[in-house]
């Protein structure tokens, strides 16, 4: 089981991997950097790779395999899922190297597939591999469909991961739980049913001229789901308890909500969704969470990044809303200056070889989602004309060229371009992984010998064996390196050796982006309608056009959150130096209150009283839960060191 865990920090920054080669342009030349050829000095084929970055997805069904299954070494598996529901379950994707049918993880992986499609559709077109996705979206989306039999009910995971990981067995071979878990308005899961219409909004776009008739069933559930989700709101892991222990919502529910409500506005145009972006923008995080990591839990960078996109095509003309989406801008650009380097203490950690680092669980998860974002982000700044600010950096611009580079940077370290020379896509280059903690992949193929292999006799016979797998993993991104570059190729290994589809579903897009050499985002550039197979073609409704800069945000929607620091008392013990530092956090909303206060808190060397340690940064007290306007709250700590860096890494306003 892969997780997402964690939220990475601050920490040293790298520099860009020197053997990139990029078009360096200055800002009037934005545009053109579009459709620059990129030249990759590593010499990789982007094309090659997302061949298998699609591939992949067809070892990881669930269900009645097609004729047209290419993993050959798969076969059926979970046909009686849902029945003692009474239900047709059938289908879907199993996560990641177990059984189990997770909703949260899987619905996130449509809706990035799904997006990968919109934006570079004419590139995986041209590389022969459109067909392969499209189908790969249906799959996914074709069992969503089933598990929402009511309008207020979804089914959001089939098996449990405990029993599952109990066993070690072929999904052909399955004889662990295939218990359903349900959402309903009695058990509300907002998160669940917020990406579910997330990803049946944006798969709609996908099918939305070649398939009218689908495109719209998926857009009626969508808009469904996403009502569900805002009606009775809670948590899913509330309601489907046993998730929490392999995918716990941190995040909460606000920015799947605003997730939803974003695509949902993408895929119809109606107003009353843009209106709920940006009414709620404030109370849901969506304006006040500084995050630098993307992923199957937290949405809000990619919640941001949509927005800033809403903008740039509007030339900064968004009427009534034009504030609020200025504010999602600063922070698509505030997270795309972090991956950079230039976020201040928000910036993204590096290992020495240059990757992206937020944790020691399947860390590529956050590379990968990262490239995407940098990528999508820099054909639509280009195309408007635009580069990211970065306040942070004394007020200097990242091009959209760089976040390019920095995107390709990434992609070049998952497919060799490391330390190791390793490639972290199985089956992609001379090195790679061999065992891949996968179930189905380390067990003779079903096909080759059909002789049941048991529960333990999976651990016993093929589990602990330091071998190959007997089947390729064609296309997995595994979990990848630590944060010094080191990689065990061990099966048991999971946190670096377990692939998932949520590695996968962000990397196929901005591999099609690399593999054409050219830009050409989606928004009024390009349709794939025409290069879509008859049965599963797309085309955007809307025509965008580029329009002059926005200008810049009034400065009443600044944060309202001011902190300040001070060095109250020094003395020396010891031979050290040792200081107390107070810090002041103060709202200086006039009339708004804030709630859910995180702070992030770096070169921190002692204690700290007076806040608590949260999975993500520090929060007041739990007798403190929020901050009235004008009211401030104060912590202190002390170390043998200069100050450290503290500031908001995000909060509610309401």
């Amino acid at each position: 089981m892969a997780r997402g865990g964690g939220r990475g920090g601050g920490g040293s920054r790298g520099a860009v991997v020197d053997s990139m080669a990029v078009v360096l342009i200055g800002l009037a030349m934005a545009l053109a950097a579009a459709t620059t050829q990129v030249a990759s000095a590593a010499g990789h084929d982007y094309r090659q790779a997302l061949s298998k970055s699609i591939l992949y997805f067809e070892a990881q069904r669930s269900g009645r395999l097609p004729g047209s299954q290419r993993v050959s070494w798969r076969a059926d598996s979970g046909l009686r899922d849902g029945k003692a529901n009474g239900v047709d379950l059938v289908g879907g994707y199993y996560d990641a190297g177990d059984n189990v049918k997770f909703g949260l993880p899987m619905a996130f992986t449509v809706t990035m597939m799904s997006w990968s499609v919109l934006e570079y559709g004419k590139q995986m077109a041209a590389a022969g591999e459109l067909g392969h996705a499209v189908e790969a979206i249906k799959w996914g989306t074709d069992y969503l469909v089933k598990a929402h039999p009511e309008p207020n009910v979804l089914y959001g995971e089939v098996g449990d991961g405990d029993s599952d990981h109990d066993c070690w067995m072929r999904p052909e071979d399955m004889t662990t739980s295939r218990q359903a878990y349900r959402l309903d308005p009695q058990n509300p899961g907002s998160e669940l049913a917020g990406e579910t219409a997330a990803a049946m909004a944006a798969a709609s776009l996908v099918f939305r001229s070649s398939n009218p008739g689908y495109g719209n069933t998926l857009l009626q559930h969508s808009k469904q789901l996403f009502d569900f989700a805002d009606k009775y709101r809670g948590r899913y892991d509330s309601s489907i308890t046993v998730a929490r222990k392999y995918y716990a919502s941190s995040s909460g529910y606000g920015d799947e909500l605003l997730w939803a409500a974003a695509w949902l506005h993408e895929a119809t145009g109606e107003s009353r969704y843009l209106d709920y972006l940006a009414t709620n923008a404030d109370a849901l995080g969506g304006t006040g969470w500084s995050i630098n990591q993307f992923g199957w839990d937290v949405k809000y960078p990619g919640v941001q990044v949509l927005a800033a996109m809403f903008l740039l095509r509007r030339g900064g003309n968004a009427g009534a809303h034009a504030d609020v989406l200025r504010r999602y801008k600063q922070k698509a650009d505030l997270f795309a200056c972090s991956c950079l380097g230039r976020g201040g203490a928000n910036s993204v950690r590096r290992t020495p070889g240059g990757m992206v680092y937020h944790q020691s669980w399947n860390n590529v998860q956050f590379v990968t989602s990262a490239a995407f974002l940098l990528a999508a982000y820099a054909d639509h700044l280009a195309a408007a004309g635009q580069a990211a600010q970065c306040p942070s950096a004394g007020g200097s611009s990242a091009q959209p060229s760089e976040l390019l580079a920095f995107a390709r940077s990434q992609v070049d370290y998952i497919l060799g371009s490391n330390p190791r020379a390793t490639s972290y896509m199985v089956g992609y280059g001379a090195t790679y992984p061999r065992q891949a903690h996968h179930r189905g992949a380390s067990i003779v193929s079903v096909k080759a010998n059909p002789s049941f292999v048991s529960c333990q006799a999976g651990y016993s016979s093929w589990y602990h064996r330091r071998s190959a797998n007997p089947n390729l993993l064609d296309g997995a991104t595994v979990g990848g390196p630590d944060e010094y570059d080191n990689f065990a190729d061990e099966r048991d290994n999971y946190e670096q050796t377990e692939a998932t589809t949520y590695n996968n579903a962000p990397l196929m897009g901005v591999l099609a982006r690399l593999a054409a050499g050219h830009g050409g985002g989606r928004f009024g550039h390009h349709s794939v309608a025409a290069d879509l197979p008859a049965e599963a073609s797309s085309s955007t409704a809307i025509n965008r056009t580029s329009l002059p800069s926005p200008t810049p945000a009034a400065p009443e929607h600044a944060s309202p959150i001011e902190i300040e620091q001070n060095a109250t008392a020094s003395w020396t013990e010891r031979g050290k130096t040792y200081h107390r530092y107070a810090v002041t956090v103060t709202n200086r909303s006039l009339i708004k209150t804030v709630h859910e206060l995180h702070i992030g808190i770096s070169k921190l060397y002692g204690q700290v009283w007076g806040v608590d340690k949260a999975r993500y940064g520090y929060v007041l007290p739990s007798g403190l839960p929020s901050l009235p306007a004008g009211k401030s709250a104060s912590f202190v700590y002390v170390q043998a060191a200069p100050p450290a860096d503290v500031w908001v890494t995000g909060y509610k306003l309401l």
